[in-house]
């Protein structure tokens, strides 16, 4: 069985290794250098210092993904917007895991105060898993950055999409 649950310290190592298969394999990130489990420490503490929710998917002991909603923007006028990240261990990828932590995130979100949650996605023709799980969740397209990011020798575009959590 699977459980959602609010990230600790001992997740740390698995979302490190999850995350950077992201880095140094794909372009779902445009991060180059996959960050130390100190980063990662100081990034969670951030995250949920300010409120904001930081999720695991547990099963059998194991961390297989995880998810979290950060500021859109560190503009003060932005504080009612979040935008999520969503990431699976590789070999957890198609069982609806991905699903799961959204779900979850969504209204711990909204718990948040989060009046809008933006989901920024990039690929280059394999970010289509990204873009049906949010659209599934009500997610519309609000937009597309074409050639905003350089890694792996291509261009990146990013997809915007938007959901309305309600005033």
């Amino acid at each position: 069985m699977t459980t959602v649950r609010p990230v600790a310290e001992a997740d740390l190592p698995a979302v490190t290794r999850i995350y950077a298969h992201y880095v140094t394999e794909t372009v779902a990130t445009f991060d180059e250098t996959p960050p130390s489990r100190d980063e990662w420490r100081a990034k969670a503490a951030a995250i949920t210092g300010t409120g904001s929710p930081f999720l695991v998917a547990e099963e059998d002991g194991a961390v297989l993904g995880y998810a979290y909603a950060t500021r859109y923007r560190p503009k003060p006028a932005y504080r009612h917007t979040l935008e999520d990240s969503v990431y699976l261990a590789p070999e957890a990828t198609g069982r609806g895991l991905g699903r799961l932590l959204l779900g979850e995130l969504i209204p711990a979100a909204r718990l948040a105060g989060a009046r809008q949650l933006v989901a920024v996605v990039a690929g280059s023709g394999e970010e289509a898993a990204s873009l049906r799980l949010h659209a599934a969740f009500g997610f519309t397209e609000a937009g597309r950055l074409r050639g905003v990011g350089f890694k792996h020798g291509r261009w990146i575009d990013t997809t915007l999409l938007q959901l309305d959590l309600g005033s």
